[in-house]
């Protein structure tokens, strides 16, 4: 079937709720491999975002997919009422990780999606905290789009059409220092915005707590270390300590959603090991699979999880601990423990972030570029700065997507993703395992996006 055939039937029959539709026709790919995807014609276009963080160990990756194959044809299928090795192993392993890395016992339950583990760890900080409904979370954060997770997602355009499923989340601002909402400088603030935060506790009338009784009406603050939709927004120093100061003193649970940063993608096998806190919950996913398979999970404190507190059939999914997505996450933890991804991730990212600087220097448009290990962002803005395009993002995007970009005669395609409050952030989430003749490459790319949309 032709390619204009496949348009015309995916316009026809595909559901459009599922996916965006950023580009008019939609672009359609045959194959991968490595830091690159392949049209039709074999043009490479070489991918910045993969999947959303969720290849980090670049497509089609031989030793991630043999793990695969072999689980096919042992035991591919296995209702979740019962045992399995993979299952048991994996747990075990990042269970003995997080005693290793925060000094804390608990346990891993899995579940088929980043969402899907959200409903999850809502439940058990409603169970742990005698059914407290009421969630902080971040002004620019994203949890999902089912009806729980949506509800302490701060965009209003994920709820608009569906109601609510319980209380929404009361939003906080994010330490976004490049657009500060107190109009604050990150060099003398004194980490102004987690006062504001503490101050809702000085007083009953703010809302949030019986200041008499100490006792708070919220249950827990969910965060992402580095705000991965919000347009991979780095926190600065101390800022998670301070807050997590102030929630302990409340009995807030802090929930760390690691769905997009952890693994790596952010220099540590989770982003909040780069801040010295300690979590009451994570929540992972995307990454640990390679993308081959929906597997996600939530680690919790053993006074949070325990059989006791949370029993069989405290919830339940038929697909949640399946042996292919085991398999596949035990030999990406293997393979983590072999190989300093840590060492890896942060030269690799400062070699971008470098090359990312020079760019800003050279192009106007480039309001801010930030980077923590192999998570990017390049805030795209107007004349002064400051102001954001949306519409010049959207442009480079497109150019980027056209496969014509040549570099030492071939072309080539790049694969941009958008994120930031003001849709005009380029979020960076190359593979961890993309050469430094890729980098090269990327920046290079980049350079002759930037051209062609500041050229008129």
């Amino acid at each position: 079937m032709s390619e204009a055939s496949l348009l015309a039937d995916e316009a026809k029959y595909c559901s459009f709720g599922d996916t965006v539709h950023y580009l008019d026709p939609p672009k359609l790919f045959n194959r991968c491999e490595g830091s690159f995807l392949y049209d039709a014609d074999e043009v490479p276009f070489l991918d910045l975002q993969m999947w959303y963080s969720a290849v980090n160990f670049g497509y089609a990756n031989p030793r991630l997919n043999a793990a695969l194959k072999r689980q096919i044809d042992t035991l591919p299928q296995l209702a979740s009422q019962y045992l399995h090795r993979e299952k048991i192993e994996l747990a075990t392993a990042l269970a003995k990780r997080m005693e290793s890395t925060f000094g804390l016992k608990g346990r891993i339950h899995f579940n088929v999606g980043g969402s899907q583990a959200i409903e999850d760890s809502l439940k058990l900080v409603r169970n742990a905290t005698g059914g407290k409904s009421l969630m902080f979370a971040f002004e620019g954060g994203y949890h999902g789009r089912t009806l729980g997770a949506s509800a302490i997602t701060s965009s209003y355009r994920y709820r608009r059409r569906y109601g609510h499923f319980g209380d929404r989340a009361q939003f906080v601002p994010f330490p976004y220092c490049f657009r500060c909402p107190y109009g604050r400088q990150r060099n003398d603030c004194g980490l102004y915005c987690v006062d504001q935060f503490a101050r809702l506790f000085d007083t009953e009338y703010h809302g949030v707590c019986d200041a008499k009784a100490g006792a708070s009406e919220y249950a827990a603050f969910y965060v992402e270390a580095i705000q991965g939709t919000g347009g991979y927004v780095i926190p600065p120093p101390g800022y998670f300590e301070k807050l997590k100061t102030i929630l302990e003193a409340r009995k807030i649970l802090l929930v760390d959603d690691e769905i997009q940063m952890g693994f790596y993608r952010a220099g540590k096998f989770w982003a909040l090991e780069n801040f010295n806190v300690k979590p009451d919950i994570i929540v992972f996913g995307k990454a640990m699979t390679n993308g081959l398979n929906p597997l996600a999970g939530v680690w919790a404190r053993e006074e949070l999880i325990n059989p006791q507190t949370f029993p069989p059939g405290s919830t339940h999914s038929t697909f949640a601990s399946n042996p292919l997505g085991t398999a596949v996450a035990l030999e990406t933890v293997r393979m983590l423990e072999e190989d300093d991804y840590e060492s890896m991730s942060f030269a690799k990212g400062a070699y971008l972030l470098e090359g990312l600087t020079d760019l800003k220097r050279r192009y106007p448009i480039i309001g801010d570029v930030d980077g923590l290990g192999m998570a990017l962002r390049m805030e795209i803005c107007g004349t002064d700065g400051f102001t954001p395009d949306k519409e010049t993002t959207d442009r480079m995007v497109a150019e980027a997507m056209k496969g014509d970009l040549e570099v030492g005669g071939r072309r080539y395609g790049l694969v941009l993703d958008i994120g930031g409050y003001y849709k005009n952030v380029v979020t960076l989430a190359p593979a961890l395992t993309i050469s430094r003749e890729e980098m090269d490459l990327a920046l290079t790319l980049l350079d002759h996006v930037l051209e062609r949309v500041t050229r008129h």
